[in-house]
């Protein structure tokens, strides 16, 4: 096998896991990643059931593949993520040109299930939960760029009633500390200025270190020691392990962005209870009030779910509060679907589809508008930026992103991508801004 198109849907977890499956593609046949299905000799289809209709997505894309493999009998199609750990043996079933179907925590037994179908001429599955297993059978993380993720814990153990996750790939469980270290080292050793920390509730990170553990401020903490790192994100957080600790450590450790992705999905109370989320929105406004405390100016955005079942008029009021007493400037804000087996899926729905359209419209609009203000409020300033590559609409042009997570355009040489940069802020986009190279920084 030479070439391996890989096609990832949802969130970072599977932008990551995607990666990996590479990786692992190219340490055991060599193959490099392409953009064509006409030229790949392997396929994967990455999955993410989040989504409305996930499944059937995922069947449609499958079946728009039946014509290649029938004129390239030796091509080989691997379904993986989520879907594959919902659906197992079904997608072979309903697709029987499918030669593998593989969970998140199996991604590191590709080449096993890729000898196996050409040993046996039968379609492998494999959605066990090995635990952390895959981390210790990946390759060495490879540097893509100025930025990297590093995937630091698996699975969810919060069980919200509208979520699948729990049950496609199982509950959390973090990895060892110093396998955590020695990848963010690898890295920075490679040029990777900014590392992302990965997990579906990464703020519940408990590492082993011995026998003892670590929690994510002290993971932190610990990187941000690490000589070549100048920057610390983590996605995506839950509010009840925002603790105290965590929350201290905005105070202390600089290289940790001011920027936070805290999902709330609901500003109402009994939206909150019915969701099983575990907190109200009082203690949600409280944990914001105490991070802007010790980092002011911290910028903050966010997931809503509109039309949850017997979500009424005044339920979406108060998010639309909640949205302005906190001033979010970005979030992924979705109409609720029912995903099958969860315990929200079997509560009654009578809000009339159009409704949910219009509030989620008005819900998107007002954090628009303040992600606008937002970005009005930064020109005229000096802001740090790490150069990350090429604009993406004027490839003479750099791109990089403040410290807030906003992205900003400007004018200059190749060679600053890598670098941090400071930059006058000229000019507020409609989702970005663009800037000038401060007179220092161009003659460096």
């Amino acid at each position: 096998m030479k070439k391996a198109y890989i096609r990832s849907f949802g969130c970072q977890m599977n932008e990551y896991d995607a990666d990996k499956m590479s990786d692992v593609l190219a340490l055991a046949y060599g193959t490099e990643r392409t953009n064509s299905l006409e030229d790949a000799d392997i396929i994967l289809f990455n999955t993410c059931s989040v989504r409305e209709n996930a499944q059937e997505k995922v069947f449609h894309h499958l079946g728009r593949l039946r014509p290649l493999k029938a004129a390239k009998p030796e091509l080989l199609i691997g379904v993986g993520g989520c879907v594959a750990s919902q659906e197992g043996a079904e997608i072979v079933r309903r697709v029987p040109h499918v030669d593998f179907v593989f969970g998140p925590q199996t991604l590191h037994r590709l080449p096993q299930l890729i000898a196996a179908r050409r040993a046996s001429g039968r379609a492998q599955v494999d959605i066990s939960f090995p635990a952390i297993e895959k981390f210790d059978h990946l390759p060495q993380a490879r540097r893509q760029g100025p930025t990297a993720f590093v995937s630091i814990m698996e699975g969810c153990s919060k069980f919200c009633s509208f979520c699948i996750v729990p049950y496609t790939r199982g509950e959390e469980v973090s990895r060892p500390l110093p396998d955590v270290l020695a990848e963010v080292a690898g890295l920075a050793m490679q040029g990777v200025r900014e590392i992302t920390l990965l997990g579906q509730n990464v703020n519940a990170y408990r590492g082993r270190v011995g026998d003892d553990s670590a929690d994510l401020a002290f993971l932190i903490e610990t990187i941000a020691e690490m000589p070549g790192v100048e920057r610390i994100r983590f996605t995506t957080s839950h509010p009840r392990e925002m603790s105290a600790r965590l929350v201290e450590v905005y105070g202390r450790v600089p290289k940790l962005v001011s920027h936070l992705h805290l999902p709330v999905q609901s500003g109402a109370d009994r939206v909150l209870a019915a969701m099983k989320r575990g907190y109200t929105a009082l203690e949600y406004k409280s944990i914001i009030r105490k991070l802007r405390a010790v980092r002011p100016g911290m910028s903050f955005s966010s997931d809503f779910i509109v039309g949850f079942p017997g979500e009424t008029d005044a339920d979406f009021q108060a998010t639309l509060r909640l949205v302005e007493e906190v001033g979010f400037g970005d979030s992924y804000s979705f109409i609720y679907s029912p995903r099958p087996g969860t315990p929200a899926a079997e509560l009654g729905d009578d809000t009339p589809a159009e409704v949910k359209e219009q509030r989620l419209a008005q819900l998107q609009r007002r954090i628009d508008l303040q992600g606008a203000d937002e970005r009005r409020r930064m020109l005229g300033r000096v802001e740090r930026v790490l150069v990350e590559g090429h604009a993406a609409k004027d490839p003479a042009e750099l791109a990089g992103r403040t410290d807030n997570n906003v992205v900003v355009n400007f004018p200059g040489a190749a060679a600053l991508i890598g670098r941090l940069v400071e930059l006058r802020i000229t000019q507020a986009m409609t989702h970005s801004l663009r800037g000038e190279l401060l007179a220092e920084t161009a003659a460096a």
